[in-house]
């Protein structure tokens, strides 16, 4: 069997690692893979599965346009041309698509592909671009135009960012006349509020699967480490925080609020911040910058007292699922998938600091229940029996 995935990314964050690690297992037992990608570098033991598309002009001119015209997704027109010819030469027996936004490709040269290709075709939706006019995410602002039609888009600044026309109405369009009436296509989605937002979407046609995220059980484990120590940290409580990208959605602001409201007893930590953000950071957190060593957090999970999830938009985070891996109780806010992996003594409403607090003193003085993650293999089984069926 020949499998082809196209992600924005490869071998990186979580997407691009779920692709690799699903090419190592397809690989494993004995089947091929690639993995089509538009952005950033590949790290050099995942190059062999690696198939660019466009390049790095390719996708600055991408989101130049899409800043302008507020299209993303139908630009790169040259670049997928070039590629759907090497994927008719490559001639994959299922084709997994993963995000498709992020500038480097065009969805309506894709779609008019695969249309008819009469190849397996699964796409798992990470969040909820395919269906909106617009952004990702839109818990956030509460808005529901997408059940019906989008239009005067309040997050026409937010990613994919535009910041001249707004077209939010006529991309709603253009992606329903383009995602619809695919054969042979099967959405997975990685948690029951995701499928939930589909079902009540244009794309209800499809067949659906719920595949929820899993990590490395054998890696993300319980460790002893120095990080105390060497922040000075010995006879703290750690609250925790990570992101690959700190925003006001991810809760960096609630966390300022928080980190005021705590006694000397705790310590707020951040990782992932930028030098920018580290310099403004109230004296309350100590802020670390983003680290690309498993084992370096691990043991920062390990040695937390909780983890704190301030979320606003999120479908199914997998740090909720390393800290819990590592014995640590997770506190979230009830926002999208994230409270599906905690226990429900555990899920805050958004916004509310002082529950927040409670929750997290109560925590540390009594303990806390801390639910079992979906293991790697489980969810790679499921997606080679999908390929497999």
């Amino acid at each position: 069997m020949k499998v082809l995935m196209i992600n924005s990314v490869c071998g990186i964050r979580s997407t691009g690692r779920i692709c690799t690690d699903l090419a190592e297992e397809l690989e494993k037992q004995g089947h091929e893979c690639k993995i089509a990608y538009g952005r950033e570098t590949v790290p050099e033991k995942y190059k062999k599965y690696a198939v660019k598309i466009g390049n790095s002009l390719s996708v600055k001119i991408d989101a130049l346009k899409t800043r302008i015209f507020d299209n993303a997704g139908f630009n790169s027109t040259r670049a997928t041309k070039k590629f759907i010819k090497w994927v008719k030469e490559y001639d994959p027996d299922v084709i997994h698509l993963h995000n498709l936004h992020g500038y480097y490709i065009n969805v309506k040269v894709l779609f008019d592909y695969l249309k008819k290709c009469g190849k397996k075709i699964i796409w798992t939706f990470h969040d909820c671009w395919p269906f909106t006019g617009h952004c990702t995410h839109f818990e956030n602002v509460g808005c529901n135009k997408w059940q019906k039609r989008c239009y005067k888009c309040s997050q026409k600044k937010e990613y994919p960012k535009a910041i001249v026309f707004s077209r939010a109405e006529r991309n709603y369009y253009r992606k329903k006349q383009t995602f619809t009436n695919v054969p042979n296509l099967t959405i997975v989605t990685t948690s029951k509020w995701l499928t939930n937002l589909v079902n009540a979407s244009f794309l209800n046609e499809y067949n659906s699967q719920e595949i929820t995220n899993g990590i490395d059980v054998t890696a993300y484990k319980q460790k002893k480490g120095s990080f105390k120590e060497r922040y000075k940290l010995n006879g703290k409580k750690i609250v925790l925080g990570v992101a690959s990208s700190w925003t006001k959605e991810k809760g960096l602001y609630d966390f300022y609020k928080l980190s005021k409201t705590l006694s000397e007893d705790f310590k707020v930590v951040l990782i992932g911040l930028t030098k920018q953000q580290l310099n403004s950071l109230p004296c309350e957190i100590l802020g670390i910058e983003r680290t690309n060593s498993i084992q370096e957090l691990i043991e920062i999970y390990s040695e937390a007292s909780v983890f704190v999830n301030p979320t606003y938009n999120d479908t199914y985070p997998t740090v909720n699922l390393e800290a819990q891996a590592c014995g640590t109780p997770v506190v979230t806010y009830k926002t999208g998938g994230s409270p599906e992996s905690v226990p429900n003594s555990n899920v805050i409403e958004k916004g509310n600091i002082e529950a927040l607090r409670s929750r997290i003193i109560e925590i540390c003085e009594n303990g806390s229940e801390i639910i079992k993650p979906t293991s790697k293999e489980e969810m790679l089984s499921n997606y080679v029996n999908l390929y497999k069926n």
